[in-house]
């Protein structure tokens, strides 16, 4: 089992002396600006007035929502996709369809099975067709080249019954960007059907693994919130561990084992490079931001016993926050940066506990049966997500004080879960049984929706990130 008392236990060991004190791969850079659109005269017409209004706060649930191919007011070549603006206005289409399909609130139903519509229809949709496909919800789009490269992406929510225009945004991306302008459509039709915060152009970091069980392999890498766009951020000489972005998005926060020392790093994603907050000798897990990115608490054990410490995200002197005989490990903030939840021993077993930021005020609030392990609290505030640990490892979650326990998922062993960042959907990684194969999965707080997220390799420790700018 992958508790943190067992990595603890794993980290001990020293890293031959020949890794790497630098493991950084060639760096991604940070991705061009996504704009909205305004009002242009050389707009298409199917530009104009693009605006965000919400005229209804209804929640929608298991509704039928038809997403045809996005038009395109003339066929261009782009560098997005060698067909051109047409065949890119199709993969949009599909990518919105399988965002919306696996949250498990919606019925869509994508281009490939549904007639394309002409550009003028895009602002003036005929109604009688869509009506006749059971379709509640439409969503059309547009995909225009510009003179200077980037790509000009408009995305329309109709209500089929009403024939009415519910919301209408639009974007100007840089051709390697065309998925953002797809997934901010996504959140778009998410936030005016349900009424909450969206998640689609989000990133996930997390840890990638490869070769055998007694040379495991661990880079940090990152990919979209649907797997796509991949990337390996270190090499692999030194081990890589439990990331984390920043709350502005622009960095992430892990922890390095280079030389036998573990190092926590901040890697800045626009630049490419990183800074070192703190090393130590001693085994350190678990670095974790406040919600300012001013401060970072870790975990570090002296002398078999395990405490949760506090330095300047800059790097500095660092603070001890708890002082129990025993392991205390972890450390979440509330997102008001006032509480901190984290899991201790201290009363002879695994257990999840909260304090004040300080310090002060520790207390159990774990009290089910079983261990609770790995907690992180919901952006939203309201509930902490954990591992429960009762024979197998399930991912579960509770209110702030410990009380409505759910246990939302039933693997062998699924630990380590990080919220989306609307806090609707909880992210966790799996090991198969027998095999000891590992994958990213997700799952929302009924806890009927699982899927898999695509990884080119086996993977751990996601890290959900926050809405990107």
């Amino acid at each position: 089992m992958k508790s943190l008392f067992a990595l603890a236990l794993l980290l001990s060991v020293a890293l031959p002396a020949a890794a790497l004190a630098q493991d950084l791969g060639a760096p991604i850079g940070e991705d061009g600006a996504v704009e909205k659109t305004t009002t242009d005269a050389s707009a298409a017409q199917a530009e104009e007035g693009i605006s965000f209004t919400v005229t209804d706060e209804s929640a929608w649930s298991d509704i039928g929502i038809a997403i045809p191919a996005f038009a395109t007011d003339r066929e261009r070549a782009t560098p997005a996709n060698e067909a051109g603006t047409g065949a890119l206005g199709r993969e949009i289409a599909r990518v919105i369809t399988a965002n919306l399909r696996n949250n498990g609130l919606f019925k869509p139903v994508g281009p490939d099975s549904l007639p394309q519509p002409a550009f003028a229809e895009i602002t003036a949709p005929a109604f009688s067709t869509w009506s006749g496909r059971s379709a509640e919800m439409l969503v059309h789009g547009y995909v225009r080249a510009r003179d200077d490269g980037r790509l000009v992406v408009g995305c329309y929510l109709y209500d089929v019954a009403l024939q009415n225009e519910l919301v209408r945004e639009g974007w100007v991306v840089g051709p390697a960007d065309w998925r953002r302008a797809a997934h901010k459509c996504s959140d778009l039709i998410f936030s005016r059907l349900t009424g909450e915060s969206p998640f689609f152009d989000s990133r996930i970091a997390y840890i990638a693994e490869t070769g055998p069980k007694d040379r495991r392999v661990k880079r940090l890498a990152v990919m979209d919130s649907d797997g796509a766009n991949h990337r390996f951020l270190t090499l692999g000489s030194a081990t890589a561990l439990t990331p984390r972005y920043s709350p502005d998005y622009s960095k992430i926060l892990y922890l390095s084992y280079v030389d036998g020392n573990p190092r926590i790093y901040v890697y800045d994603i626009g630049t490419g490079k990183q800074t070192l907050v703190t090393e130590n000798r001693n085994p350190t897990l678990a670095p974790r931001w406040s919600p300012d990115g001013k401060s970072i608490l870790y975990s570090m054990a002296v002398a078999g016993n395990t405490e949760i410490y506090r330095v300047p995200s800059t790097g500095g002197q660092s603070v001890k926050l708890t002082n129990s005989p025993g392991i205390d490990v972890g450390g979440s903030y509330s997102p008001d940066g006032k509480k901190i939840v984290f899991e201790s021993d201290r009363s002879g077993s695994q257990q999840c506990y909260v304090m004040d930021a300080d310090g002060s005020n520790q207390k159990r609030i774990s009290f089910f049966g079983g261990r609770c392990a790995t907690p992180e609290w919901s952006p939203r505030g309201d509930q902490i997500a954990f591992t429960r640990i009762a024979g197998d490892f399930n991912v579960a979650v509770m209110n702030t004080a410990g009380g409505n326990m759910r246990v939302l998922t039933r693997g062998w062993q699924d630990e380590a879960p990080t919220w989306a960042p609307n806090g609707r959907i909880i992210q966790f990684f799996r090991t198969e049984k027998n095999t000891g194969r590992s994958g990213i999965w997700q799952v929302d707080l009924t806890g009927q929706n699982e899927r898999r997220l695509p990884t080119p390799v086996d993977a751990s420790d996601p890290a959900w990130g926050p809405i990107r700018p």
